[in-house]
């Protein structure tokens, strides 16, 4: 079955070429003086302009890189390496940039509960980040394990 299968794709491939190269020599054969010369100029004028359409092209295509790069500066303001170690949490601000002088109102939390809740929060933030690093470096132990185990 595998030895039809291939002879119908050889006598497949076979006929494409047989077609290609008759029909290739019957278009060049039938081909007038007029012809030729507009087959030269088609291929000369190709020749001629492929190289400023290429510079066109460049030149298009640094206009949008730049633009793109425009506008994707305005989003990255922040560089992920600033916040590591500074995670803010909105709605509790510094105790340092609190003012004493604000009346408590009905839903505000006390300054004592802030603090709790920001300790709660860091202390959170802090046993997720261990249990990332946990996973991270069980999952490198493995990786190389894999190696050494034959």
């Amino acid at each position: 079955m595998a030895t039809n299968n291939h002879e119908g794709d050889t006598s497949l491939l076979s006929t494409w070429a047989n077609n290609f190269t008759r029909n290739t020599s019957a278009a060049f054969a039938q081909m007038r003086l007029q012809d030729y010369i507009r087959l030269i100029v088609i291929i000369g004028g190709y020749c001629l302009l492929r190289p400023y359409l290429m510079k066109l092209g460049a030149k298009m295509q640094t206009k949008a890189h730049e633009k793109d790069a425009v506008e994707g500066a305005g989003e990255a303001e922040i560089h992920p390496n600033e916040l590591r170690g500074k995670v803010e949490i909105p709605g509790v601000e510094d105790s340092d940039e609190e003012e004493e002088d604000e009346e408590a109102k009905p839903g505000d939390w006390g300054r004592n509960a802030r603090v709790r809740q920001r300790k709660f929060i860091r202390e959170a933030l802090e046993r997720e980040e261990q249990r990332l690093r946990d996973e991270q470096e069980a999952e490198s132990d493995k990786d190389i394990e894999e190696f050494l185990v034959e």
